[in-house]
């Protein structure tokens, strides 16, 4: 289980983070909800080490606490980051970038069965495994995103924005694979500009305004809620 309390982050001056708790539980798809700004990218950033909290901070993973670690370090404990930006290598194949997410120490004896995971849950991958990343669509690549990071066995999956920039047919494919590597035992924190989507596969969400957690509940308890219909869903979604 990822465990979080007490976490606040700056950026120079500016509070992007205060007092954020949460939890995210093995088989479980979290949903963070919020403007742009709010600090959800913020949020993920500082889980995977690459935003430093401030002091009193915990963040712990089945028991590990993780908050003074290095990346590489929190990738190793079990936590993997999909960003927003991908950060895949377009110049190497398909089956070169999920090899190197395969680098982790904890995903190494594993990295055979892990390939073939990732392969039986985006076929398209295993079809254009020799072909390099530059030449394929945005979906693909973020099809190749998650693979990568699956590739390091990872107890919790982060991921920023998984539809942005993409088309509907392709976000549908994406929000249907979530629920499958969620049965496979991982973890899964999303932060995602789809909310109507996000809230259909969730499990619960939290939604997070001017870096503070504001509210929580079921993902079921957030979509009828009137003032998260209002801010989200749009006017047509309020029922009165």
């Amino acid at each position: 289980m990822l465990e979080i309390s007490g976490l606040s982050a700056f950026y120079g001056k500016h509070q992007a983070l205060a007092d954020v708790a949460l939890t995210v539980r093995r088989q479980e798809i979290v949903v963070i909800l919020g403007a742009n700004g709010a600090g959800k990218t913020t949020l993920l950033k500082a889980v995977s080490g690459l935003v430093r909290p401030r002091p009193g901070a915990r963040i712990g993973l089945n028991g590990q606490d993780l908050t003074l670690l290095q990346p590489f370090q929190i990738v190793e404990a079990g936590v993997a980051l999909v960003p927003d930006t991908r950060g895949i290598f377009a110049s190497l194949t398909v089956r070169e970038n999920l090899e190197l997410g395969a680098f982790a120490k904890r995903a190494r004896s594993r990295e055979a069965e892990n390939l073939e995971r990732v392969l039986t849950l985006f076929p398209r991958l295993k079809e254009r495994a020799s072909q390099p990343v530059s030449t394929m669509s945005g979906g693909e690549r973020q099809m190749v995103a998650i693979g990568r990071a699956l590739m390091s066995a990872p107890d919790v999956l982060l991921l920023d924005e998984l539809s942005l920039g993409l088309a509907p047919r392709v976000c549908a494919e994406l929000f249907h694979i979530l629920p499958l590597i969620r049965a496979d035992g991982v973890g899964i924190l999303l932060v995602e500009q789809n909310t109507r989507q996000s809230l259909d596969i969730a499990d619960r969400g939290y939604l997070i305004e001017t870096g503070r957690i504001v509210g929580e509940g079921s993902a079921a308890a957030l979509r009828s809620d009137p003032a998260v219909q209002r801010a989200y869903l749009g006017a047509a979604e309020v029922h009165t």
